[in-house]
């Protein structure tokens, strides 16, 4: 009677009922969901649910998605059809969905279920951009959007893009970039400092300056979003909003190159609070030399959460 006086232990964990666990899952993060799911093979079950994955399904992504464009509705009335809540949340990772009249993109980012989302060329207000002597819009396969534009020749280089900060996920740090790349006569940009001002419409921004060349040395990126083809082209802060947060690091003024091929260069970081709703305005103006510029190709301005390291 070796262990005899000695209590046995018992693990309460498994003795909840599924319910109540796949509900205390789903205050976690998908990270979490996904490490639990190693646990054992009944905890996988209830991690992979649709009762834990709905729940980090932003409450709106239904209105979202019937946003979506004609081509991408067919691929998601099967999804939501036939897939797990699981299998949804992954798809709307990987396949940003082009919504309103490909005015938007919308995206989650993976491990923290936050909305992404991308404000197409066409929405941005670009000067002379309504001028094919200056921009000429064009398709591109490799874009979301149907259509990119494209710099043919321009002395003031100046963009600005706004969205509805009810459409972000609220209380969360989020950083904005230009995506875009160079046709084969990209010229202008050599050492031709932009400032870049990211704030609430009418209220005080802070400003910075980055760089568009993508002669100097580039970096490959870390972002997952995939290249689109045929129909997927298609802390509560306890504190006031910072306006726009800069980061100090000296690459981040530069261009880096995506996973999609596209480059990107940081903006800067904006906090969204719980339960705005006003206008993030975004713009790009040069600050040095009117000299002549081409070669640039833009798809938009993207706006995905901060990165944590």
């Amino acid at each position: 009677m070796a262990n005899q006086g000695k209590e046995e232990k018992i693990d309460y964990f498994y003795m909840l009922p599924e319910g109540c666990l796949a509900h205390s899952i789903s205050y976690t993060t998908p990270v979490d969901a996904c490490r639990l799911r190693l646990v054992a093979s009944s905890v996988r079950v209830i991690a992979d649910s649709d009762a834990v994955w709905e729940r980090f399904l932003p409450s709106d992504y239904q209105q979202l998605i019937s946003r979506a464009v004609p081509d991408d509705q067919g691929l998601l009335h099967y999804m939501l059809a036939s897939a797990s809540k699981k299998e949804f949340y992954i798809f709307l990772c990987d396949q940003p969905l082009v919504i309103d009249n490909g005015a938007l993109s919308f995206s989650l980012d993976k491990p923290t279920a936050k909305k992404c989302f991308m404000i197409a060329a066409s929405e941005l207000q670009i000067t002379w951009g309504d001028s094919p002597l200056y921009w000429s819009w064009k398709s591109d396969p490799e874009s979301r959007f149907t259509k990119v534009i494209e710099l043919m020749d321009v002395c003031w280089f100046e963009i600005c893009g706004k969205i509805d900060t009810s459409l972000l996920s609220p209380d969360t740090a989020y950083t904005t970039f230009l995506v875009y790349k160079a046709s084969g006569d990209l010229s202008g940009f050599k050492d031709q400092p932009i400032e870049i001002s990211v704030g609430i419409s009418g209220e005080d921004s802070m400003n910075r300056i980055v760089y568009l060349d993508h002669s100097v040395e580039v970096q490959r990126g870390t972002t997952t979003l995939p290249r689109r083809r045929g129909l997927f082209h298609r802390f509560r802060a306890k504190q006031q909003r910072p306006q726009a947060a800069v980061s100090q690091v000296a690459e981040n003024r530069y261009p880096v190159i995506r996973k999609d091929g596209w480059l990107e260069v940081e903006l800067a970081e904006y906090y969204n609070k719980d339960l705005e709703n006003t206008e993030l305005e975004i713009s790009l103006r040069e600050v040095k030399k009117l000299n002549w510029k081409r070669g640039l190709v833009i798809q938009g301005i993207e706006i995905r959460p901060k990165v944590v390291t």
